[in-house]
């Protein structure tokens, strides 16, 4: 299998319906400020948080000579919100594909005028066919950048509490109460988004990870339910840092943001052995889409940021950086070897087929995510 046909693998053993990587949790910024008012030499951008290389805006604002609004969000639903109320101010924001598709059918966004991407013919094909069944002609978005969720953990640790680290395949790690139960003293952090953790509790019953049914869906509650008290914080980055300085051992997150956080354990030597690892009863894949909204004011620079992102030089330095696959092909003489031989960042093609997308959430199910999270996260 080449390096990158997993992705394609996974989701067509999916059948793609859409995927994600959502949460709920403060926006933030980081240079600038995102929804300034736009004038000729000024691009607002709103992505995640700890997901892009540290030179690419600067490297960008030299070239171009614009200057960047640079805002970061941890919350698909807090993107959301902004997009769907209008006048949001922002030139290019990064959803999430099944919230891109949603958002489509809400007429936040304009169609792309490829002419304007001379990188456009750079991307992955057969990648576009798919997302194309979520996005149909590829009118509305472009791949940025894709990958799991599944466990963080701390080697020591989970080695100190079950003699191996083999548990750490299974999310029976997570949802057997006697197992994350050992872990509890040592800091257990889950991400704040009940449209992925409840479709993972689901597909761990066995159930269709994208049920509409109330009755399925609370199966998937009451699962989570059953773990809450040994859950320290839900929260969708802090897990990052929390990770690398040792003071949580257990979490459910994003594979790249978990590889970071090894990293920099690494980097800064402090002797904490970070892990990622994708359940062997399968997980989400995710892929988030580069898009302009409707009211974007400053075109000229959306488009030559987003074809900046697409060179292959620039696409491989964001994927060495955050350790998150991207959608150039051309990008992989550039890419690390270590991070294009992981098999938790490019997965072998039998754990690729067990990979789900997440489904278009109707608003009715979306409410019932949110009052159930509520109740899991408050007790009441």
């Amino acid at each position: 299998m080449a390096v990158r046909a997993w992705l394609v693998a996974g989701l067509a053993a999916a059948a793609l319906a859409g995927c994600g990587r959502q949460d709920t949790a403060p926006a933030g910024e980081a240079t600038g400020t995102a929804g300034a008012p736009a004038d000729a030499g000024t691009l607002n951008v709103y992505n995640w948080s700890d997901y892009i290389a540290e030179d690419t805006i600067p490297n960008f604002e030299r070239e171009r000579g614009v200057k960047v609004n640079y805002g970061v969000f941890d919350s698909n639903e807090v993107l959301e919100a902004k997009l769907l109320a209008g006048a949001s101010g922002f030139d290019v924001v990064v959803p999430s594909l099944q919230f891109l598709g949603r958002q489509i059918q809400a007429g936040v966004f304009q169609p792309l005028e490829k002419e304007r991407l001379k990188n456009y013919g750079g991307l992955d094909p057969e990648l576009m066919e798919r997302l194309a069944l979520q996005d149909p002609g590829n009118r509305y978005g472009i791949p940025y950048l894709w990958g799991t969720t599944g466990i963080g953990y701390n080697v020591d640790k989970v080695t100190a509490a079950f003699g191996g680290t083999e548990v750490a395949g299974s999310w029976d790690l997570v949802f057997k109460p006697e197992n994350i139960a050992k872990l509890k003293d040592c800091g257990v952090m889950l991400l704040d988004t009940p449209s992925e953790l409840v479709p993972i509790a689901l597909n761990y019953l066995g159930e269709d990870p994208n049920s509409t049914d109330p009755a399925v869906i609370q199966k998937g509650a009451d699962l989570l339910g059953t773990i809450r008290p040994y859950i320290q914080t839900f929260h969708s980055s802090q897990y990052i840092d929390a990770l690398a300085n040792g003071s949580a051992c257990l979490v459910v997150g994003w594979s790249g943001d978990v590889l970071q956080a090894r990293d920099r354990a690494v980097e800064a030597d402090n002797g904490v052995n970070v892990a990622f690892s994708i359940p062997k009863e399968g997980a989400p894949i995710f892929v988030d889409m580069l898009a302009i909204p409707k009211d974007a004011k400053n075109l000229d620079s959306a488009y030559a940021f987003i074809d900046y992102l697409l060179r292959p030089d620039v696409a491989a330095a964001n994927s060495n950086f955050v350790s998150y696959p991207n959608p150039v092909p051309a990008s992989l003489p550039m890419v690390d070897e270590a991070i294009k031989n992981d098999p938790t960042i490019y997965p072998p093609p039998e754990t690729a087929a067990k990979l789900f997308t997440l489904a278009i959430i109707p608003p009715e199910v979306d409410r019932l995510y949110t009052r159930l999270w509520t109740e899991l996260k408050t007790g009441h």
